[in-house]
């Protein structure tokens, strides 16, 4: 027996937090629109977040005693779904730890059900809104609602009143086969729309969305590159995934490279309607797994996250996923860079966390390095910003 090889509660300690920077919470799992490549296995149910789970996250994040404030996300299926006065009351758990700087909320939404009441309750709370639309009306083709109607004329008037109450927004944009070929078009949209930032995730298999076309990973390095290339005509849109690459050659140039490296993974603990706890992937949440018992890592009426996050090495698919991070960092030559492929992208590809590269890694990490590699463009062109 070697005793000298690394427990699993070292390797874990050595690439994922015990403590969290984000808690995302499903305040209800119910989404108003039907989009083709919705994950959501849940989505045309309504459970509505249970008020004992809110005052057990919030008791969690005390408990912790972060010196930074909590990011806690509302996301998954449509927060807006749930009736204004009932979200309500559900952030008055919270308040007392976002007055005193140790929670700061915000919420991912499709747009279509914001009225003056949300823009009240976003402003009084101080939230950052994220909005869900995937470019102009021909690239919005898979956001319909559940009739199969357009959802992009509804999404345009939410997103009119939050420019009207001066809300500032982000956006995300999924990138399928249908618009991958267009990185100027949906450059040239979101630069006018007012949006302070815009991620573009690359469809992919995920959850439910098991069946639809990948997209060709020469068509996603064309793509970065055209989003370079108009970022340098449109440099007040910030776009995540070019902050994030440049962040890391900002290190890597002024010898901080190792604050890049040495950085934990955040478990992301994404907590459902009822408590259940998944964790490293908002994706996993609800999906049947018989082999992870679905991937509930815990229930946070019964523990609570840091408890939850003490264990969690124990874990069957948190013990696999550190498999899978020790074989990227042994074979990928991205792997300064990325760090490692998303769990939940591994398992809904290849059927296990111990997989290496996805279609993740190919499309949105290993092609955005490559074609800014091949541009004349420097890193201070693409992000002025960043120090």
């Amino acid at each position: 027996m070697d005793t000298s090889a690394p427990t699993r509660r070292t390797r874990f300690d050595e690439r994922i937090g015990r403590s969290f920077r984000t808690v995302i919470l499903q305040p209800t799992s119910l989404c108003n629109l039907d989009c083709g490549y919705c994950y959501l296995p849940g989505r045309k149910k309504r459970y509505e977040i249970l008020p004992t789970v809110v005052k057990a996250a919030a008791a969690s994040i005390a408990e912790q005693n972060a010196p930074e404030p909590v990011g806690v996300v509302w996301h998954g299926g449509e927060p807006t779904a749930l009736p204004i006065a009932t979200f309500k009351q559900r952030l008055l758990a919270f308040e007392d730890l976002r007055i005193g700087g140790r929670v700061e909320h915000s919420i991912q939404t499709n747009a279509t059900l914001i009225n003056e009441q949300w823009c009240e309750l976003f402003r009084t709370y101080r939230f950052q809104v994220g909005v869900s639309i995937d470019g102009p009306e021909s690239a919005n083709v898979n956001r319909v609602d559940r009739a199969g109607r357009p959802a992009f004329t509804k999404i345009m008037r939410g997103i009119g009143v939050l420019r009207d109450h001066e809300i500032p927004f982000s956006v995300i944009c999924v990138v399928s086969p249908e618009t991958i070929g267009d990185p100027a078009g949906l450059m040239e949209f979101f630069a006018g729309l007012g949006c302070t930032q815009v991620g573009f995730n690359i469809e992919e298999l995920e959850g439910v969305n098991d069946s639809r076309a990948l997209v060709d990973t020469g068509l996603a390095e064309t793509f970065w590159a055209g989003v370079i290339a108009a970022h340098h005509r449109f440099p007040d849109l910030r776009v995540r995934e070019i902050d994030q690459l440049a962040s890391y050659l900002n290190k890597a140039r002024t010898g901080r490279k190792e604050e890049w490296s040495k950085a934990k993974h955040d478990p992301i603990p994404t907590i459902a309607w009822n408590g259940d706890l998944a964790l490293m992937s908002p994706e996993l949440l609800g999906i049947d797994a018989p082999e992870h018992h679905g991937f509930v890592a815990g229930n946070v009426l019964t523990e609570s996250l840091p408890q939850i996050l003490r264990r969690a090495h124990h874990v069957s698919y948190i013990a696999e996923l550190l498999d899978g991070l020790d074989g990227c960092e042994q074979t990928c030559t991205f792997w300064d860079f990325c760090r490692g492929a998303h769990a939940g992208n591994r398992y809904f590809e290849h059927g296990s966390f111990t997989a290496t590269e996805t279609a993740h890694c190919r499309n949105t990490r290993q092609a955005l390095v490559t074609a800014f590699a091949a541009t004349t463009i420097s890193p201070a062109a693409i992000n002025p910003k960043e120090k």
